[in-house]
């Protein structure tokens, strides 16, 4: 766990991949605990409230309120799509194209934790749409960085899965490799929840397991 940024009204920290956004049934540590804990052994007034999460097997940049007043405001945003939010993505085959735009209306099974590509129009389908560009392509993989206008349970997957392009490590989603999942939250940014023309940003560059082969290029991130 790393604070990238924090203000009396919310943090910004980075969520190791394989780790819980908040505690879940298998009682392995998780950020949401961790973060509080440091919390506590410093007397902060406010503990961090979770706002949105991150699958498990995904790592890098998530947003925690500071009480439930500043959670509620910042679930607005998100609301709003005022938060954007950037992840890297490694894909086991290339894209369709270089770049573009995916929109597909998803389907949930909250049952099976599986998400679907249906018609529009599908009862209980939502929208979903994301844009991406691809950054480099090394050892048989794709890497692309991804944009997200909507948030839908597992979008980044599912999409980019519907199109013959599953991600590295995503047997859930069709990929035949094994490993750990290659989709890392890049990079979080925000208008300020009490100072709306202020910006928060926060960066998380993964390191080694799908993205080993795409070291340079993520390096060059850091410079962006």
């Amino acid at each position: 766990m790393r604070i990238l940024y924090e203000d009396p009204y919310l943090l910004l920290a980075e969520k190791d991949a394989g780790m819980p956004s908040q505690p879940d049934k298998t009682g392995d540590d998780d950020l949401l605990t961790l973060l509080r804990a440091e919390q506590a052994k410093r007397g902060d007034k406010y503990a961090a409230e979770l706002v949105h999460r991150l699958d498990r097997g995904t790592g890098g940049v998530m947003l925690y309120a500071k009480g439930s007043a500043m959670a509620a405001k910042l679930s607005a945003l998100i609301g709003e799509r005022k938060v954007q939010k950037e992840y890297l993505a490694v894909l086991t085959s290339p894209p369709p194209e270089p770049s573009g735009t995916m929109r597909d209306a998803l389907l949930h099974d909250t049952a099976r934790n599986v998400s679907r590509v249906v018609p529009e129009g599908t009862k209980g389908s939502k929208d979903a749409v994301l844009h991406y560009e691809t950054l480099a392509e090394a050892d048989g993989y794709t890497l692309v960085l991804v944009r997200l206008e909507t948030g839908r349970t597992h979008q980044i997957r599912v999409q980019f899965a519907s199109r013959g392009c599953p991600l590295s490590g995503d047997g859930k989603y069709g990929a035949k490799n094994g490993g750990a999942l290659g989709l890392w939250s890049l990079r979080l940014s925000l208008p300020h929840p009490m100072h709306r023309k202020e910006m928060v940003s926060a960066l998380s560059l993964p390191e080694g397991g799908a993205f080993a082969p795409f070291a340079e290029a993520i390096a060059r991130m850091a410079d962006a």
